[in-house]
């Protein structure tokens, strides 16, 4: 059997940046990761947008995780040649009722801390932004864009170069609490060609994203379950990219499901229109039942108006590891936790937006709870 300091549980790129952090202290450090790549779920299925942290409560952990990650993260990429753009973004009010709730935004913003933030009128927007319609927008100037993928597959090298173990195609089955350690059960390898094996780890860390909420069952744990909420982008490629410069959002959804269908302008010149926000029925249901152009269409009209339906093509979508029920109401923040009942297991569950931008000041945070728990 083998052992293990830490064995942390899902390759995204949270996990992976907990690698990172832990394997510059720790040795005997495991990523076990199910599918045959890091980051192939959640973590690149995304706008790759590095967020500000405008939109969650004062003091919360998505509020504060995000604004320290906003920074860690242009230090971390700029340091390791990650493919990155310091753009801002544009959030525009499309018509005068929708001006109270960006002026909401606006105090929300610098209540969390946000620096830079600042109102601007139809003048600047179309110098700004020349095809978007809107009464004001609030300028975010710390707001970016990463290659998600390149953000994944660096922060895995770097903690393989530091000496921890990352195991792919590796599905945990169990988890057994003995004195002092826990004993992971694995499935390695493809369906048809698969074995078991056991690690006894003295810490395990449970970031497995959108199973968060099953990995934790397996210790007994069901206090909670993730709904997954689908995302679906549209893309505009050739000469119309040209309709958007960088990055343009509206006000989110007042349910709190989204942050609203907004535009993306790429690393790679193209425009990401997207992503809408849906409840589905599975945790692998990416393609089922896909919204059509037309409904893009008539999503992004009130803020670009001369967007056609021939202009767009279906893009990627991804899914977003939900608290809150269908139907349900409220705010749900990340969950970072010891597990009450088995003290060597940290669980990070609901890890959704603004999880990209937070992933270097959440491994951080993890890294530190480790600390404590292994002294």
């Amino acid at each position: 059997m083998d052992q293990a300091n830490i064995l942390i549980i899902g390759g995204g790129v949270i996990g992976s940046a907990i690698a990172h952090a832990v394997s510059q202290r720790s040795d005997d450090v495991f990523l076990v990761e199910q599918n045959p790549k890091l980051g192939m779920a959640t973590s690149t299925r995304n706008s790759g947008v590095i967020h500000s942290g405008i939109y969650y409560p004062k003091n919360s952990l998505k509020a504060r995780l995000c604004i320290e990650g906003n920074r860690l993260m242009y230090e971390f990429c700029a340091k390791h040649n990650v493919p990155f753009r310091h753009t801002g973004k544009l959030v525009v009010a499309a018509d005068a009722h929708e001006e109270p709730a960006l002026l909401a935004l606006k105090k929300n913003g610098e209540d969390n801390g946000v620096e830079g933030l600042r109102l601007i009128g139809p003048d600047e927007i179309r110098a700004r932004e020349p095809h978007i319609t809107g009464v004001a927008a609030l300028d975010v100037p710390s707001t970016g864009i990463v290659s998600a993928e390149d953000l994944v597959r660096t922060y895995g090298r770097l903690a393989a170069d530091q000496g921890a173990n990352i195991v792919q195609r590796a599905k945990v089955i169990s988890l057994e609490p003995s004195p002092g350690a826990i004993r992971v059960g694995l499935r390695i390898g493809d369906e048809q060609d698969s074995q078991d094996e056991t690690i006894e780890a003295r810490c395990i860390i449970n970031a497995a994203g959108l199973y968060a909420d099953e990995v934790a069952a397996l210790l007994g744990n069901m206090s909670w379950k993730i709904y997954p909420v689908r995302g679906e982008y549209c893309e505009i490629r050739g000469p119309r990219r040209t309709l958007i410069n960088n990055l343009v959002y509206p006000l989110p959804h007042a349910d709190a499901l989204s942050l609203g269908v907004h535009f993306t302008k790429t690393l790679w010149g193209t425009v990401l229109l997207g992503p809408t926000a849906r409840y589905v029925d599975a945790k692998d249901n990416y393609e089922r039942d896909r919204l059509s152009i037309p409904d893009f269409v008539q999503g992004a009209k009130p803020l670009l108006p001369e967007v056609q339906e021939s202009d767009l093509q279906l893009g990627y979508s991804g899914l977003r590891p939900k608290l809150v029920p269908p139907g349900g109401k409220g705010y749900a923040d990340f969950v970072i936790t010891r597990d009450p009942a088995v003290p060597q297991a940290i669980h990070l569950v609901g890890m959704e937006s603004p999880g990209l931008t937070a992933a270097p000041a959440v491994a951080v945070h993890v890294a530190k709870m480790v600390e404590e728990m292994m002294d």
